[in-house]
């Protein structure tokens, strides 16, 4: 347990066992104490497995001791009465077919029981409570997520768009590539994950500008602009406005010390 500024926070981060790496990219265990209040759940690229070995998940949807949150493009808050503690895996849109038997875009913007996705959250959570390491909680998330596996597909040209927009290519240049129309692309993105490819480029450079705020060398905003592919700092605070729900400058003075504290070293596999 680390404590930084009254906060206390353990905060451990595994990888999955290898065959189901394309479909979940990272368990975190996470124990934390801090004061009461609200926190900013961020858009990603990924989707949002939680379950919980102390308490709830408290969303505007209600309360969850073990949910999957769908792609977002605004911030998810969080109410908390000070004690966090349970496991967070991440899981990749094909990950939502593979492993829930359903495409990502059905889930998207919205927060969603484990149980009315025919889950086994209930043996899932007793399992992981019942853990007396971190290890052996990733250990059990393998073997449940792995009996979970179903074999799935993707539409081509889809996979190819979500794959060509984390290389950062432009909409218009990605339909060309597949031969549709920028229109069908859209939709038939947007059908799978969503979002559209727009907005899925957004949260996607959101998200990597955000991964550079946390790094151990804190860039300043004009080199974060610079480096993400915003026009200048003005447009940097625009899209974290609408996305976050505040500006980096606010977001790093309510939360990047919490976050900071909670990164960890990961765990062997």
């Amino acid at each position: 347990m680390l404590t930084i500024g009254g906060v206390d926070v353990e905060h451990v981060v595994g990888l999955p066992h290898p065959r189901l790496r394309p479909f979940v990219t990272r368990y975190s265990g996470y124990r934390m104490r801090t004061a009461p209040g609200t926190h900013r759940g961020l858009p990603s690229r990924s989707l949002t497995l939680v379950v919980t070995l102390d308490g709830t998940v408290d969303l505007p949807e209600g309360r969850f001791s073990a949910l999957c949150g769908g792609l977002h493009d605004e911030a998810v808050l969080i109410t908390h009465d000070g004690f966090q503690h349970g496991v967070q895996c991440d899981l990749t849109p094909l990950g939502a077919r593979a492993l829930l038997g359903v495409p990502a875009g059905e889930l998207a913007g919205v927060s969603v029981g484990l149980d009315a996705l025919d889950a086994p959250a209930g043996e899932l959570r007793e399992r992981l409570r019942a853990a007396p390491t971190w290890l052996d909680r990733f250990a059990h998330l393998d073997r449940v997520l792995g009996g979970l596996l179903r074999p799935v597909r993707q539409q081509v040209e889809v996979a190819w768009a979500w794959q060509r927009l984390a290389d950062g290519a432009g909409v218009g240049a990605i339909a060309a590539e597949v031969g549709w129309s920028r229109q069908h692309l859209s939709a038939r993105f947007a059908a799978e994950y969503g979002l559209t490819p727009k907005v899925a480029s957004r949260v996607m450079r959101f998200e990597r500008a955000n991964r550079m705020l946390r790094g151990e060398r804190r860039p300043t905003l004009t080199e974060v602009a610079a480096a993400c592919g915003y026009a200048d700092q003005a447009h940097l605070n625009r899209d974290w406005r609408a996305l976050c729900g505040a500006t980096p400058t606010e977001w790093i003075t309510a939360e990047l010390p919490f976050v900071q504290g909670s990164e960890g070293p990961h765990v062997a596999r």
